[in-house]
């Protein structure tokens, strides 16, 4: 599929707009590292819950959608839906705390909480293991997306497509630091929306496609539509719901949802106005993350069970395609082909720049581990504030480099979703109770980390004849067997740096009875937080599923949902003024 001139207008807007908002930015990026990270930490809350929601939706995000609606139908989604409870966790507990804690990075919390060279070393690792293995992951798998969107849409060569977007998002994330990306996140965010719904609405009004009732009636349709899966077949809803729900949100560290907060999303804490901003910035990304986005998508993806019903017809239709990036997953770009001049470059321009968008918040929180948690903590601690910017924007190249590399090796979404979940799986408990609980320490968490990897290796390439999700279970028990009784044997941080720590962050309750502040008079926020995320995920599900079931023309079912999304919503409002 060739673009028209239309089109590539429409895409070439875009890049010129990136690379000025880049250009505007660069002088105040340049000052010191706080402006280039962190934006100068003056962010109001609605451009920084956009930009989460934004850098969360990239190029491989509807094809992953896609992949779980067509192998495993619309209930197959809760394999992500599942992390609302800890995004929600997040707003109502960590916001605040990871705001009051005034570091830098979130790995610059590890010589905050804990002591002695274990905590160095743990900084030290965590920098390079996060910002360059990890954070290089993260990229490979966006990157593969792009390449698949390129190939059938574009008509271009997979290395094409990533030389020219990665070029752009090189420019303005080195020019401007975090306060370009933010700002192209927020176009991306409005384009990404537009082109998405009014693409859904063009699909189902295609001939073979006969609008949103036909489609909801064919019968290549008719048994993806559940909502949950099948609870009378346990090899169904285990690995869908039960997992996902009891398991997957608080025991894998997953980008964008990392129990207890973390990555970008602390990063766009760090660079509220206030603790306040930092709350309603998070909370913002939780709702629309889960409960705007997904059904154009989702839609997309069940029309694209009646025009290329099997692998053997999208390996037809697009002859050209490698064999080895033949998957569901390229279904959903597969569909975009379908769609008239000037919508389909709208579109086009909105998916690349979701992939730009995902791709300068990661290189440029890779960059910001390396410079202040390994190069500036190790290596050249007198550096000045302009060196260290200049060291940002290397690190910044050489990560792109890397991540689109690695998109080159990928075969499929659901192969680096998958990954991604077992590398962490285990490790999530930590982040939620050290906040919470003065015993865990540096060792318990390198422990986690190594054990951690040790059995995904061993579960991805020790030919274990286990379901992906069997493989995160057994690896998430085995990780926190290991890690609880690292903490017991290993000896607790010194008194010094507990204090400092209760005396900064306040994070209250048992766990720190001991090391309470006298005087302090502000109560332990967690048992109402955790009934406001109880509110929070009812409020967001409750509209998500409503708006579900009035597509499917469910609307007795649809109004109770939303009236209870609406309920709790308004009872969260009450409790949060």
């Amino acid at each position: 599929m060739i673009l028209s001139s239309l089109d590539w207008t429409i895409v070439g807007a875009y890049f010129l707009l990136s690379l000025a908002v880049g250009i505007w930015a660069s002088k105040q990026a340049g000052k010191d590292t706080r402006s280039f990270f962190l934006a100068g930490r003056n962010m109001p809350w609605w451009l920084l819950g956009v930009s989460m929601v934004a850098t969360t939706f990239s190029t491989d995000t509807p094809n992953l959608v896609t992949d779980l609606v067509r192998q495993n139908g619309v209930s197959g989604n809760w394999t992500w839906w599942a992390f609302l409870v800890t995004g929600m966790l997040t707003v109502f507990v960590y916001a605040k705390l990871w705001h009051r804690s005034g570091v830098l990075t979130d790995i610059e919390f590890y010589e905050l909480r804990y002591s002695g060279k274990a905590a160095a070393f743990l900084r030290g690792f965590r920098a390079l293991y996060l910002g360059l293995v990890f954070n290089v992951l993260v990229m490979g798998a966006v990157s593969l997306a792009a390449i698949k969107f390129g190939e059938i849409v574009l008509g271009l060569p997979g290395w094409v497509t990533l030389t020219i977007a990665c070029s752009i998002t090189l420019a303005y994330s080195t020019l401007g630091g975090l306060k370009a990306v933010i700002i192209t996140d927020f176009v991306q965010f409005t384009l990404a929306m537009i082109g998405s719904v009014w693409g859904m609405m063009y699909i189902l009004g295609l001939p073979q496609i006969g609008g949103l009732s036909n489609l909801l009636t064919h019968s290549n349709v008719v048994g993806k539509l559940a909502l949950f899966p099948d609870m009378s077949d346990p090899n169904v809803w285990v690995p869908v719901l039960l997992v996902p729900l009891a398991v997957q949100w608080w025991a894998s560290y997953y980008p964008g949802s990392e129990p207890g907060g973390g990555g970008y999303i602390a990063q766009r804490m760090f660079s509220a106005k206030d603790e306040s901003n930092a709350v309603s910035a998070t909370f913002l990304f939780n709702a629309a993350h889960y409960a705007l986005r997904p059904w154009p998508w989702i839609l997309i993806a069940l029309a694209s069970l009646v025009v290329f019903p099997e692998l053997k017809d999208l390996q037809s239709a697009f002859p050209n395609l490698p064999a080895d990036k033949l998957g569901h997953d390229v279904a959903y770009p597969a569909m975009l082909t379908l769609l008239p001049s000037g919508l389909l470059g709208l579109v086009a321009a909105s998916l690349i720049a979701a992939f730009m968008s995902t791709m300068s918040t990661q290189v440029n929180l890779g960059a910001s581990y390396l410079v202040n948690d390994f190069y500036q903590r190790f290596i050249r601690p007198d550096a000045s504030e302009k060196q260290l910017v200049a060291v940002g924007r290397m690190f910044t190249v050489i990560s792109i480099i890397l991540g689109g590399g690695l998109g080159l090796m990928l075969t499929s979404a659901g192969q680096a979703f998958n990954l991604l979940l077992m590398i962490g799986a285990g490790t999530g408990l930590i982040y939620i109770l050290r906040w919470f609980w003065w015993r865990i320490n540096a060792y318990t968490e390198i422990v986690a980390m190594l054990s951690s990897l040790i059995i995904a290796g061993y579960m991805n390439f020790g030919n274990v004849d286990l379901d992906s999700w069997q493989k995160i279970v057994i690896g998430a028990i085995l990780t926190t067997i290991i890690w609880i009784t690292a903490t017991f044997i290993t000896p607790a941080d010194d008194e010094e740096t507990l204090l400092k720590f209760v005396k900064k962050v306040n994070p209250g309750g048992p766990g720190w009875k001991k090391y309470q502040v006298e005087g302090a008079s502000e109560p332990w926020p967690v048992p109402q937080g955790i009934l406001n995320m109880l509110l929070g995920c009812i409020a967001v599900y409750g509209f998500l599923l409503g708006v579900g079931q009035l597509i499917y023309g469910n609307n007795y079912p649809g109004m109770l949902l939303l009236i209870l999304g609406g309920f709790c919503g308004y009872q969260l409002k009450r409790r949060m003024s």
